[in-house]
């Protein structure tokens, strides 16, 4: 490249800097669920009755509409998997395994299609399993998030130009599709506005799994391959839905369309008012909350549908400080009035601001042309949650029916979050009303303690990931990519007492 082109594309690469990155920094993932959660409030909540009906007979009532929306479902697609290879990207090293992405039409009528990022393995990716990740928000990116920030091969160097090599990348373990969803969210897009504004639950699942019908057209090696789903966050809504939806179509048609063998969910925002109790109860456990706050919390609301208007103005008057509630004990991004940035103390292999020169490499349009991506002003979330159309108020129905079927469902925590902490996951796992086959144990990670795990009937597993926050991978990535190798063998991270 010329030196005075050179120049240039750092030029502009700067003004993406000024004019986005600090723009984006309120639409985290973070302040994403924190929105949610206040919206939430402000209307009626879903009812438990409606879980259970989307994933029993969700198949049944939609089939029609799904069959319509596979437009080109059977297909030839090696063409499009051709396009859609990458050959390098900007300031990438080298790799020894193949990564795809682009589009994938999921409506063919109002143009919405969704944008993907898939990463095979690099050694052995034709015995090894296929993984869905999904964030959360809901409306955020599973790409910029999931991959670029948290299990993705890469991760961007503070030159915002260049990449580096992820040690724990979860593509040693499995070939890692990760989806932005839904429409609106990152690159995917509809050419219909007004789809932005049906966005909910049901929609989000039902187009995910046409996304997956079709790619699995696209990458026809896959189609009988064990499949998983992964995220963290909202995705305790997303996963679990999207699973029901996928065993609903395998069981309504009589065969398997997509091989689900097991969900692993992180950090799951999983019912609305144990949510809120978990929450208060952690930070009043962990010195964030005073006696007399707990005290008023606790005496004013019982955290169900009863609550009142007095009980919310309690969550809102208590101040963190300047700490992050996802990772309260982790350091955090300062922002100096010159727009300069820099972590508030040293973590070995973490820094609070990595998201900073995610959004400028993800803005730079070399880099959107390498991912085959439409030119846009890519952000991390989207407020497509402004008119969420659905979200029940609970889960664990949607749990228990997968249980019944036999579907491994693993839930992961980090304990230093308190935003969707374990004691809120406990709650709800208490409300699954299942039996302990497995008491609660320590689980080792290099003769060290890497969290605690206890499993239940069915198969069901709670595991906890020790000195970790919201986002597992991202602080503590080598303990997650422990968990994930045990979750694909079907068996319990061991206790291995030191000698």
């Amino acid at each position: 490249m010329r030196i005075d082109a050179y120049l240039s594309h750092l030029m502009l690469l700067l003004l993406v800097s000024v004019a986005v990155l600090h723009a984006n920094a309120s639409q985290s993932q973070q302040a994403q669920l924190e929105k949610f959660i206040l919206s939430r409030k402000a209307r009626t909540s879903g009812s438990n009755k409606a879980s259970v009906r989307e994933s029993g007979v969700r198949a049944k009532s939609s089939l029609h509409y799904l069959q319509a929306q596979a437009g080109y479902l059977g297909s030839d697609q090696s063409a499009l998997k051709a396009a859609d290879m990458i050959r390098a990207l900007p300031g990438q090293p080298h790799v020894d395994f193949d990564q795809y992405s682009g589009y994938v039409t999921v409506d063919e009528k109002h143009g919405r299609a969704l944008f993907y990022y898939f990463v095979e393995a690099p050694q052995d990716a034709s015995s090894k399993p296929l993984l869905l990740w999904l964030n959360g928000g809901p409306g955020c990116s599973s790409f910029g998030y999931g991959a670029m920030l948290e299990l993705g091969p890469f991760r961007v160097n503070f030159d915002n130009t260049t990449l580096r090599l992820n040690k724990y990348a979860w593509n040693k373990e499995a070939n890692v599709i990760f989806l932005e969803s839904p429409a609106g969210v990152g690159f995917s897009y509809s050419n219909t506005t007004s789809d932005y504004d049906e966005s909910g639950d049901s929609k989000t699942a039902e187009d995910a799994y046409i996304f997956l019908v079709n790619w699995l057209e696209r990458f026809p090696e896959y189609k009988t391959r064990a499949f998983y789903i992964s995220g963290e966050s909202y995705a305790g809504h997303y996963v679990p839905q999207l699973a029901a939806t996928i065993l609903s179509h395998n069981l309504y048609n009589n065969r398997t369309i997509v091989n689900l063998q097991g969900i692993l969910v992180g950090n799951p925002y999983l019912d609305e008012y144990k949510n809120q109790k978990g929450r208060f109860e952690y930070l009043w456990n962990h010195g964030v909350l005073s006696d007399e706050a707990w005290a008023n919390i606790t005496n004013h609301c019982s955290f169900n549908s009863s609550d009142n208007k007095l009980c919310s103005e309690f969550y809102a008057w208590y101040d963190f400080g300047p700490i992050d509630p996802y990772d309260i004990y982790a350091p955090i991004c300062i922002d100096e009035p010159d727009g300069s940035y820099h972590s508030s103390s040293y973590l070995p292999g973490y820094n609070a601001c990595d998201y900073y020169p995610t959004v400028t490499y993800l803005n730079d349009p070399v880099v959107q042309e390498a991912f085959h991506a439409r030119k846009t002003e890519w952000s991390g979330c989207s407020d497509v949650i402004v008119d969420w159309k659905d979200a029940p108020e609970s889960m664990v129905p949607t749990l228990q029916w997968l249980i019944m079927h036999g579907l491994p469902v693993w839930l992961f925590s980090g304990d230093f979050d308190a935003i969707c902490p374990l004691t809120a996951t406990r709650y709800s796992i208490q409300d699954l009303n299942i039996s302990v086959t497995t008491p609660w144990r320590p689980w080792t990670a290099k003769m060290e303690v890497g969290g605690y795990v206890q499993q239940y009937a069915g198969g069901f597993t709670f595991i906890t990931v020790r000195a970790a926050g919201h986002m597992v991978p991202s602080v503590q990535p080598e303990r997650a990519l422990i968990l994930l190798n045990y979750f694909l063998k079907g068996v319990l991270p061991p206790y291995i007492q030191e000698r």
